[in-house]
């Protein structure tokens, strides 16, 4: 009876231990499917190695119960594998200035270590924004902020001030949305001056699908941002093809659960290796 070992990627000196800087393997976790405490298991039984961090996506975790989320962190901590929350700091604001606070300590208290921030569903002014991110540090967790790359056009500084943190005169709302990459980019800079330790670019409008990326704003973000400061969200398998064949294994991307073997063997194949099966032959026992 042949008995399977995983292919060892030790060898490659652009993929390091983890806790990786770089080329980190972010995967989608409960919300979009139903991922139960055993299939989470399983995962990180079978392909923990190649995962770096479980993304509780849209706010999933206020529906479960503590111990729940208690079980799956301390389950991903034992694969060293981090953990962090998805879009749901926005809900807290209509409690009051303390809200913030709580949740931070809240989310230490159920084991997990980064805290996103979705900066168009929150809605605040941008020194807000920025306390944000030092409670979270001081908090002793990670600050990851999403940017999209539309913003609603009453949030746009005008009269040609467009320094982060500028006064701007009130407006009413608009349902105006416009493109404006160097506003991101500006933003999430001053994000990572104030402690920020990724940057979450979301893939509306940019690299939701394969075939209507805009290489031009990726190339501009990570131009000013950095490659290790960086993710992505790949929705898909060509979608992260793309992003490994242009930048390389070193690129951050947040994957489904059902993506991350094919982007690691596309890692492993960038560096020149022949990966296009994790499983290697040369590893049967007989």
């Amino acid at each position: 009876m042949s008995v399977l070992r995983w292919k060892s990627f030790e060898e490659n000196e652009d993929r390091p231990d983890k806790p990786r800087r770089y080329g980190v393997t972010e995967m989608r976790g409960p919300h979009y499917t139903l991922l139960t405490q055993n299939v989470l298991q399983d995962i990180f039984e079978s392909m923990g190695q190649f995962v770096d961090g479980l993304k509780f996506s849209g706010g999933s975790h206020s529906l479960m119960s503590k111990d729940f989320i208690k079980e799956v962190t301390n389950m991903a901590h034992q694969h060293d594998i981090y953990v962090s929350t998805g879009d749901w700091a926005e809900h807290l604001l209509r409690r009051g200035p303390s809200a913030f606070r709580e949740y931070v300590e809240e989310c230490k208290n159920l084991g997990f270590d980064t805290i996103e921030l979705n900066v168009g569903s929150l809605e605040v002014p941008e020194e807000t924004l920025l306390r944000f991110v030092h409670l979270i540090k001081s908090g002793g967790l990670k600050a990851k902020p999403q940017f999209a790359v539309k913003f609603n056009k009453s949030d746009i500084p005008i009269g040609g001030d467009r320094a982060f943190g500028a006064y701007i005169v009130p407006r009413p709302r608009s349902t105006e949305f416009v493109e404006d990459v160097d506003l991101l980019i500006r933003r999430a800079e001053r994000c990572l001056e104030a402690g920020a330790d990724m940057i979450m670019i979301d893939a509306d409008d940019v690299c939701k699908y394969a075939d209507s990326l805009r290489a031009d704003i990726i190339a501009k973000v990570i131009g000013r941002l950095g490659l290790e400061k960086t993710m992505f969200e790949a929705s898909n398998p060509r979608t992260s093809e793309w992003f490994i064949k242009q930048y390389g294994p070193k690129v951050n991307l947040y994957v489904d659960h059902s993506q991350v073997m094919d982007l690691e063997c596309l890692r492993g194949h960038n560096l020149g290796k022949n990966h296009a099966s994790v499983l290697g032959s040369s590893y049967f026992l007989f």
